[in-house]
Parts: structure tokens; sequence; C-alpha cells
């Protein structure tokens, strides 16, 4: 028979860094890697909402900057390795809403925007941290932020679908690229999560369809078999699971968190 023990979620000392980490759905993981006794390094563009992070007594170090810069990149890489000792998770967590509208209407500004910082930062973070997992011991991972549009077409939401869809490519791919240096590649799929954020996109998505607010909202709850949205802790559960020597076999997995999505 099996051991009937249970086993915790263990993070604590993980060196873990979280991209976007200052707001959203990263400062919610970051908190939680945190409280949980994890050495966190944040980057966020926001100088402000870095500060106030960092000012919450959480012990969370920071770097201010754009993700999708690989001058950014390069200092936050060597933040970590001065303030942190090393890596042992990175979270790829940057993502930005992109444009509305029909494809033949976005500019072209636009989608390279949502380009760079949805996929290309991925790349840029990768190239400078893998080689500090290689050195760790701690059952090294990268987790990457997909979305529920990373399963699911999405009209109208065109260069942020295929941004996701591309995240859940690439960390297939790491699994089978770093597999054999024990380095772990997950991606989280997160539904429809209650914030701002979410306000904007079903406001600007409502205007595009010439809906209200409202209805726009409850066409989103309808499309869910749980007929409700989740929440952000919801998110960095699951990212604390993946972090852990209880998931130490679950690699080029895209998972999600969303009450079941059925169509967008």
């Amino acid at each position: 028979m099996g051991s009937t023990k249970a086993h915790a979620i263990d993070v604590r000392d993980l060196r873990v860094l979280v991209t976007a980490g200052a707001g959203g759905i990263g400062r919610v993981i970051a908190e939680a890697f945190a409280a949980a006794g994890a050495c966190v390094h944040v980057t966020d563009v926001s100088e402000k909402a870095l500060a106030d992070v960092m000012a919450a007594g959480s012990g969370i170090t920071g770097t201010v900057g754009d993700a999708a810069s690989t001058e950014n990149a390069d200092a936050v890489a060597r933040d970590v390795a001065t303030q942190l000792g090393g890596l042992d998770m990175l979270i790829n967590n940057v993502g930005i809403a992109g444009p509305t509208g029909g494809v033949e209407a976005l500019s072209d500004a636009d989608i390279d925007r949502t380009l760079d910082v949805n996929l290309k930062s991925h790349f840029h973070y990768l190239k400078r941290c893998v080689p500090l997992l290689k050195k760790s011991s701690r059952n090294p991972s990268v987790l990457a932020m997909s979305s529920v549009a990373g399963r699911l077409g999405y009209g109208y939401r065109t260069p942020y679908a295929a941004t996701k869809w591309g995240i859940v490519g690439l960390v297939k791919s790491l699994a089978v690229e770093l597999g054999p240096d024990g380095i772990r590649a997950n991606a989280i799929l997160p539904g429809v999560v209650n914030g701002p954020r979410m306000d904007g996109v079903i406001a600007d998505r409502a205007q595009a369809l010439g809906i209200s607010f409202e209805e726009m909202r409850q066409s989103y709850l309808n499309k869910i078999s749980l007929r409700r949205m989740v929440d952000a802790e919801d998110v960095a559960h699951l990212a604390l699971f993946l972090a852990s020597d209880l998931a130490r076999n679950i690699t080029g997995q895209a998972i999600s968190v969303d009450g079941n999505v059925e169509y967008l």
C-alpha cells in the first residue's frame, strides 16, 4: 500500500524571479511565494508599484524596467545573481491585453508592442536565467503565464491570442530542451480573472461589439462552466504547487485555472 502521509507544499528559501511582479496576478504570486518563505525578486515597469510592493514588508526585492527590453533583462539578471545568489524558478508573468478590433484595423505599433511584451520578453529572460537555473539543485523550473486564449480562438483579440498560444508551444519545447538538465517548464492558463484589467478588456470588447458592459460581462460568465470568474489567488496556488517537489515530475504542461471556459 502507498503511504497515507500528507505532504505539504514547501517552497521555503526557493529563489524566485517574477516578471511584472508588482501588480495584478504577478504581485499576488510574488507575495504568495514570499509568505511561504521563498526569496522573491520582481521586475516591473511601474516604479511606483515596485516601490509599493517592496515597502510592504514581505522582503521582496525588485528592479524597475520594461520586460520587453534586453537592457532591462540584463539588469534584472545581475540583480538576481547579486541579491538572491542564484535562481531556482523563473516566472515569466509579464503581459498586456493588446488591442481589440478586427485584424485589418489593428495598428502595426500595437501588434509589435503586444508581441514584444507578451512573447519576446520570455526569450529575453530565458536567455539570461536558464544558465542560473542550470546551477540550481532545488528542482528548478520555468513557469510561463499564458491564458485561456492560449487554448481557444479569440476573435478581435488576435495579437493577444497569438502570443498566448505561442507561450504554450514555448514551454512544451522548453520541457524537451531543458529536461535533460533537470529543469521543468510549464504554463498556467488563467481564465476570466476578477479585477480592473478584466474590466478594461470587457469594456473594450463591449464597445467593439456595440453592447453594454453588463451584457458583455454576463456573456463571459455564460461561457464558464462554473459561472464565476477566478481570483488571482487561484493562479498563485497553482504556481506554488508547480514550484514544489510535489510537482517534480510535471513538465511540458499547459494547465488551465478557469472554471472551464467552454468557448470565447
